[in-house]
């Protein structure tokens, strides 16, 4: 049995619609893809750098805060005072997206990914879940979802992941190759001493040791840590239940140390729901008949 899925729900579009406004007034296609070599810039917009291929935004935050202005006037949620709080744990941009439980949250942020590729080129993506079963919730999505993806975006090539410490090479695939590149990883698998503002060549074996694999040196990877290569990508983050994902100091650390270009935040219990875009809590979602 094959399952259909309903590419038409008007409040999934809107949701969908609401963070890829934000981006209106980049160059299509090309402006999300950025590729670094010798650290040159080229006359297409691209970045070449030696670890591989990754995003680039060239919007200034002025032009992305009106963009938000405009979305969140027409969902009637807060606007937001500035992109980023100077009080704030992070210095790159999060959008929030809040959906109740059963709406489709999964098959939205997903979406969110072709869309972000069609509209814009973007191809690094990286969900980040709070748990081993929910990342085998958002893979098995993944797989169930696969053809309906590739029909509605022209049959569009992607590799999707989960990070296993055991198979680095797929962290340096994630890095070069330039096809979509979808990673999903839980929290705990990089947040233990995540590295932020250390020097590696101070600390100790032992200390080295008790790293998460992802911020060790390897040999394999010509003695880079992998997260180097994470971070070259500029990813874009995708924070599946952020209310048990980056809810301590630590784990806001580690989420940081991503060096993401920006963050999408989807949940239906946001504690703190950064620039919010869309909400449909469970009043809407009733009166839309999606719950009972």
């Amino acid at each position: 049995m094959k399952l259909k899925f309903d590419s038409t729900l008007d409040y999934q579009i809107e949701a969908i619609k609401c963070v890829t406004e934000l981006f209106e007034g980049l160059p299509a296609q090309s402006a999300g893809l950025s590729v670094t070599v010798h650290s040159e810039i080229l006359s297409t917009g691209m970045e070449y750098n030696e670890l591989g291929i990754g995003n680039s935004l060239i919007l200034t935050p002025e032009q992305i805060l009106k963009n938000l202005h405009t979305v969140q006037a027409r969902n009637n949620v807060p606007k937001s005072r500035n992109l980023i709080e100077d009080s704030g744990p992070y210095k790159f941009p999060n959008f929030s997206v809040e959906m109740e439980t059963g709406t489709g949250k999964t098959y939205v942020y997903l979406r969110t990914v072709f869309e972000l590729n069609q509209l814009y080129g973007f191809k690094k993506f990286i969900i980040v879940v709070p748990s081993v079963a929910i990342r085998e919730g958002v893979t098995s999505s993944i797989q169930l979802m696969r053809d309906h993806f590739k029909g509605l975006y022209n049959n569009v090539a992607f590799d999707d992941f989960v990070y296993q410490s055991k198979d680095l090479s797929r962290v340096r695939q994630f890095a070069v190759n330039n096809e979509i590149q979808i990673m999903v990883i839980n929290i705990q698998a990089f947040q233990k001493d995540a590295g932020e503002n250390v020097d590696y060549a101070t600390i100790s074996d032992e200390q080295k040791k008790k790293l998460n694999i992802i911020h060790q040196e390897q040999d394999k990877m010509s003695g880079r840590r992998p997260i180097e290569y994470v971070q070259a990508t500029n990813p874009i983050l995708i924070i599946d239940e952020p209310q048990s994902v980056d809810n301590t100091e630590k784990s806001q650390k580690a989420i940081r140390n991503l060096n993401p270009l920006f963050c999408l935040r989807y949940s239906a219990t946001h504690i703190n729901p950064y620039n919010l875009l869309y909400e449909l809590d469970p009043i809407h979602a009733y009166d839309l008949r999606l719950v009972k």
